[in-house]
């Protein structure tokens, strides 16, 4: 294996490395509210990075995600990227990828998934009927792939008949919304059962790469404001229980990571990735959790503050916890697919 970033997805990263840094400022987070940032998203469409993804692949994509999360920008990128671009670009027909493609690619087409599918939508005579509590990003949205009770993926575009979009505030802003079809006609994506596998696992591995980025922003402030904030005469940072506790985040950090990392690459090199996106789903999950805690907590009574930045890196790690489905949820699915499969398969 090797995860060395290609002349191609370094440059990609730079770039959005720049892009967030520059506009994803506290500032405009904090007017943006619990919306998205338009501008920041029509920058980001214009710089060519939702249209580079198809070119820098899966690995590449969570390197851009991880820039994503350091700055906790809200923009549907992760979304519109793993939903939309890479979902149609692996299982759509050569008539969808030249019809559908070039809106997601320069932004004014904006995709989101109704994922994981937990048979709240049926097909009933050709139209898909029922709800999903909340789908990140929704509000921002004019496609939703929808998967049904019997997992196939449909996409159905938000402005369809039949098809209500009511706003959801969840844990972090991310534009959410519960989606309710009541006779929507969608159109259909990939063969079955193998798609939603597929695309799930997809999501899964980019949305690790997100929870990575989000830790990685969080320890880094937390360094900041260890090393200048003194107590009883010195930096807080020289403390021994505050360097253990910094540690032990790195190390977290650095697990979710290495195993998105393993996940996306596999999924570029067309090998088996479905155990390796649970493994990078579980370990986001817990070891995020574990480390927006740590950010927080290594603030003191700064990190109590709700408008503090730090706070935005605890709601987004929180969020990507309950959205890869929790790390008991998560490790049960990982158990099940390594006992039911043949040896070599998932190696």
């Amino acid at each position: 294996m090797d995860f060395t970033p290609s002349e191609e997805q370094a440059a990609a990263q730079g770039l959005a490395a720049r892009i967030f840094g520059d506009l994803s400022t506290h500032e405009r987070l904090t007017a943006a509210g619990t919306g998205s940032d338009a501008a920041l998203w029509k920058e980001l469409c214009a710089a060519g990075l939702p249209a580079a993804v198809e070119d820098v692949g899966l690995l590449g994509l969570v390197l851009l995600l991880e820039e994503q999360g350091r700055t906790t920008a809200q923009v549907p990128f992760a979304a519109t990227c793993a939903y939309g671009l890479l979902a149609v670009a692996a299982h759509g027909t050569a008539e969808q990828r030249e019809r559908l493609s070039p809106g997601l690619r320069d932004g004014t087409a904006v995709a989101t998934g109704a994922f994981p599918g937990r048979g709240g939508v049926h097909l009933t005579d050709g139209a898909l009927y029922g709800a999903v509590p909340w789908v990140p990003w929704l509000r921002d949205a004019t496609l939703v792939l929808v998967a049904d009770a019997g997992r196939a993926l449909w996409f159905v575009d938000t402005g369809a008949p039949g098809l209500t979009v009511e706003p959801v505030e969840t844990t972090a802003p991310w534009s959410a919304g519960r989606l309710v079809l009541d006779g929507v006609r969608g159109e259909r994506l990939g063969n079955g059962p193998e798609a939603y596998a597929s695309v799930l696992a997809l999501a899964r591995t980019a949305f690790a790469g997100l929870q990575a980025g989000v830790c990685a922003g969080s320890l880094a402030r937390a360094v900041h404001h260890t090393v200048t904030r003194e107590q009883f005469g010195r930096p807080l940072s020289t403390h021994q229980g505050v360097q253990l506790r910094a540690a032990d985040a790195h190390m977290d950090t650095e697990a979710i990571r290495v195993t998105a990392y393993e996940a996306a690459w596999r999924y570029d090199e067309r090998r088996a990735y479905e155990a390796q996106a649970l493994t990078a789903a579980w370990w986001a999950s817990e070891a995020g959790k574990r480390v927006v805690h740590a950010g927080q907590h290594l603030h003191g009574g700064t990190g109590a503050d709700l408008d503090h930045p730090v706070h935005r890196h605890f709601l987004w790690g929180r969020q990507l916890d309950a959205y890869l489905g929790c790390g008991g949820e998560v490790l049960e699915e990982l158990g099940r697919l390594l006992a039911d499969s043949r040896p070599g398969e998932t190696s």
